[in-house]
């Protein structure tokens, strides 16, 4: 990676596809994807003696929607070995990246097994058995005081 802070959209897409493939070839490993809201140069630039925007506008949280979005993603290695990658994606571009993210994603998933959740549903299973003796212990409770 360079050293500048953050790469184009297209260059932080072909790092990421190649990180989930040397995740998806390792088969083990984990691809950590965050996302946030920048703040927009407006607000960096106002006077810390005034109200906050929301206070004094309320149409502020309109102008939040248009504010850029940093996305990161990192393997989680030590940091010897730790490949990191960001981007800024302008308000304009936000449909489209995301189109993109998510095929991009999709795309490295593949190699992932699917979660094992039989143990859970074994676990489960057990419950609603007891809890059907239990009712066929009260029914037969009933049965006794009728006879």
């Amino acid at each position: 990676m360079s050293n500048s802070p953050h790469v184009s959209n297209d260059e932080f897409f072909e790092t990421l596809q190649s990180l989930l493939s040397k995740q998806s070839a390792q088969a083990r490993g984990s691809i950590f994807l965050t996302q946030k809201r920048m703040p927009s140069a407006s607000t960096n630039s106002t006077n810390s003696t005034s109200p906050s925007p929301s206070a004094a506008d309320p149409s502020a949280p309109a102008t939040l929607s248009l504010s850029p979005i940093l996305i990161r993603a990192t393997n989680g290695k030590h940091k010897s070995s730790k490949t990191k990658v960001s981007t800024v994606v302008q308000p304009g571009d936000i449909e489209g990246f995301f189109g993109r993210y998510a095929e991009v994603c999709r795309a490295g998933m593949v190699g992932m097994k699917k979660r094992d959740r039989s143990a859970r549903k074994k676990g489960k299973g057990k419950g609603k058995e007891k809890g059907k003796e239990k009712e066929k212990g009260k029914e037969k409770e009933k049965g006794k005081g009728n006879v």
